[in-house]
């Protein structure tokens, strides 16, 4: 059994798993999260402030600190979309690197691939569409995990569309968002969506449309989808063991946009299921999973807490070990001893 430490930095959040894993399962996993919003302005100026990227380093260097107080032997650490759009995203690189890390710009492809890894674990044998949702880009996957754990993976694409995207083009009107703001983020998100749910086939099977090699379940992943299942249980506190594979229909999603929509982003901050720093960014989110929804036809999603940084774990072990990967990719391990 090996224990590895893997650091993801998002537009959002920036995260931290420390993971059990032998013969390429991940056997316990403990996560820590924290948003700091990298990603705050890089849309509109293709640069990380100085602000932002001074919130994610000290962030990063509690991580590694506890990292290696909890007994890991080697840390990988993954950048995405804020990272990938940011002409100076090397200036954080260089400073991460000074913390014992080997940061790598992930491509969107990669992202979606080692997602869809962390998540086929709760599906096996089922041909499934995975979204990761994120701040800056969705990333969608469709495939399987068979049976002998090989995954088939028969298509990834990343697009740009994401919570914190949507809402600093369209939703950062004071106090609520004007009608047509709304409408202009859904046509957005529609507009980036279909060509890829046409080119992958990612539309949902239905009595009406039965194709080979459809997705027979749409499961997304993602801070947003996460606090709309816990928003829509009014969980208080959250529980990811009601969250982690809960059910959430499309109208269900259309009711919270529609409240969120006329409530001011303090009155969102006092949402049961809702963390108070993700209020600002909480509508562009559900703006842009409602989208994804009414593109693929599915009608309702499940939840998934087993994520990236679930197939990173299990990447990462494989890299230390010499084992093949599931997926085509290997992280840079740095020794934390």
């Amino acid at each position: 059994m090996r224990r590895v430490a893997c650091i993801d930095i998002g537009t959002v959040t920036a995260r931290l798993a420390v993971a059990d894993v032998e013969h390429g399962r991940v056997l316990r996993l403990a996560k820590h999260s924290e948003i700091c919003n990298l990603g705050e302005g890089v849309d509109a100026t293709g640069r990380l402030s100085e602000e932002a990227m001074g919130r994610v380093f000290a962030c990063v260097r509690g991580y590694v600190d506890s990292a290696r107080e909890a007994g890991a032997e080697a840390a990988c650490c993954t950048l995405t979309s804020a990272a990938r759009d940011a002409e100076n995203a090397c200036e954080l690189g260089a400073a991460l690197d000074s913390l014992g890390l080997d940061p790598i710009v992930i491509p969107g492809e990669i992202e979606g691939a080692l997602t869809f890894l962390g998540v086929a674990r709760d599906f096996p044998g089922t041909r499934i569409l995975v979204a990761d949702n994120g701040g800056g880009s969705t990333e969608l996957a469709l495939g399987s995990l068979r049976t002998d754990g090989a995954l088939d993976l028969g298509f990834v694409r990343s697009v740009d569309v994401g919570c914190r995207r949507v809402t600093e083009k369209y939703l950062s009107a004071e106090p609520l968002p004007a009608t047509t703001d709304l409408e202009a983020a859904h046509a957005f998100a529609a507009a980036a969506f279909a060509p890829v749910i046409e080119e992958g086939g990612l539309a949902a099977a239905g009595p009406e449309r039965a194709v080979e090699g459809a997705p027979e379940r749409l499961v997304v992943c993602g801070g947003t989808v996460t606090s709309l299942v816990a928003m829509n249980l009014e969980l208080e506190p959250y529980d990811s063991s009601r969250v982690h594979l809960g059910k959430i229909t499309l109208e269900e999603v259309e009711t919270l946009e529609r409240r969120l929509a006329g409530m001011t982003v303090e009155q969102r901050a006092e949402l049961p299921g809702l963390q108070a720093k993700r209020a600002p960014v909480i509508l562009g989110g559900v703006v842009a999973i409602s989208e994804l929804m009414r593109q693929t036809g599915f009608t309702e999603l499940l939840a998934s807490e087993s994520d990236l940084l679930f197939g990173l774990a299990t990447t990462a072990a494989a890299a230390l070990t010499g084992e093949d990967s599931p997926v085509i990719w290997k992280p840079t391990m740095r020794p934390l001893r």
